[in-house]
């Protein structure tokens, strides 16, 4: 009977093993997600995300960052990790894409709003 006991609290401990095995690697590479992050990337660089404004710059090198980082998981087999980082760049990416929009909506209204001022003035523009 000890040995029945015995054998049905390793079968636990052999489970919870191996999916914290499985945990940190397993999985195929995230292809997909690899290319969506990096194309985010690239958008934020068409849109000059990486030179302003400063906060926008800073959460694209972030993401660069993450998916170089993405890489070496992948390389390490760890692809559970790399989709982790590869999620967090895309996040930081879209966060850089949307706060150069936003400074390009500013200029824009600030500009429009001068050429009101113009006209209420009676200045020619």
């Amino acid at each position: 009977m000890t040995t029945t006991t015995g054998q049905t609290r390793i079968w636990p401990a052999l489970v919870v093993a191996l999916l914290m095995a499985s945990g940190c690697g397993g999985g195929s590479p995230p292809s997909e997600r690899l290319s969506t992050a990096e194309a985010a990337i690239r958008g934020g660089i068409e849109l000059k995300a990486n030179v302003s404004p400063p906060r926008a710059a800073l959460h694209l090198q972030l993401a660069q960052e993450q998916v170089d980082k993405a890489k070496h998981y992948i390389a390490d087999g760890m692809n559970q990790r790399a989709d982790l980082a590869l999620r967090q760049a895309e996040a930081d990416a879209e966060l850089a894409i949307a706060l150069a929009r936003s400074e390009e909506m500013k200029q824009k209204a600030d500009a429009a709003r001068a050429k009101v001022d113009r006209l209420k003035g009676g200045k020619p523009l």
